[in-house]
């Protein structure tokens, strides 16, 4: 399961900024974020079992998340393509965030899931769970976990409401890579393991004891849980890109900042 944060053409410094975690099983083979060595222009974490990504971003402009969407009652298929190869794909083309999100990611040869594309002008959501016509997100803060969009999740409420005060501060005007420490309430706020009330958990099918484990924005366990914490600040002249990585029952496995120079589209 997933969590994104999100603030679009919200803050006058940044036109996105994202406050993410990536839950996984840990013996999954995952690249930590870097520069892509098959597209030196792209940067993110990569997907070292399909070839795909959760959260990449181009020198280019360009943006693409994407989070699973849990829906326990459905029956379990396997899909024909990785979910990750949508984020892929993305930073990889040309194509504006609305066609590409049109022409490909609303089809049946990937897993349910919710995206994100942003190509510098505009920012798309798409989801195939359930299927819908792509819909540009409106200026303001919200959220995309494994649910409908905005769906109001505990956890979602916590991550959302944490990156409109951290937008809201001073550290939001702070240089992070001067000043990486002004970066900390977001992780913070990602680290949270604080439990919902069974009162405010959602019902995705998957029983009770689960989504309760679920339920915080910071997974912790020892065969699956939040493999990493990510902030992106994408502003209009570069990206800030910081990670924090965690192993099994949260152990903090690493963790790094880098700015990507934006440069004119080819």
């Amino acid at each position: 399961m997933c969590l994104i944060a999100l603030a679009w053409r919200h803050h006058p410094r940044h036109l996105l900024a994202i406050a993410a975690n990536r839950d996984e099983f840990h013996a999954r083979p995952t690249a930590a974020a870097a520069m892509d060595p098959d597209a030196p222009s792209v940067y993110g974490g990569r997907d070292l079992v399909q070839g795909g990504g959760w959260l990449q971003v181009s020198a280019h402009g360009r943006l693409a998340a994407v989070t699973n969407v849990r829906d326990g009652h459905a029956d379990s298929v396997p899909a024909p393509r990785s979910r990750g190869w949508l984020v892929r794909d993305f930073v990889r083309g040309n194509d504006s965030a609305h066609a590409f999100a049109t022409a490909q990611a609303g089809g049946a040869d990937y897993g349910p899931f919710n995206g994100l594309f942003c190509d510098g002008e505009a920012l798309i959501h798409a989801s195939n769970r359930p299927r819908q016509p792509p819909a540009p997100v409106s200026p303001g803060v919200h959220a995309m976990s494994n649910g409908a969009f905005d769906a109001p999740w505990p956890k979602s409420t916590l991550a959302t409401r944490a990156l409109a005060a951290w937008l809201d501060s001073p550290l939001a005007l702070a240089d992070p890579l001067a000043s990486p420490e002004s970066l900390d309430p977001l992780f913070l706020a990602l680290a949270d393991e604080s439990r919902a009330p069974d009162a405010a958990l959602p019902d995705t099918g998957v029983g009770l004891e689960l989504e309760r484990a679920l339920s915080p924005p910071f997974v912790r366990g020892p065969r699956y849980g939040t493999r990493c914490s990510s902030v992106v600040l994408f502003g209009e002249a570069r990206v800030v890109f910081a990670e924090r990585r965690y192993g099994p029952d949260g152990v903090q496995a690493g963790n790094g900042i880098t700015l990507i120079p934006r440069v004119p589209e080819r």
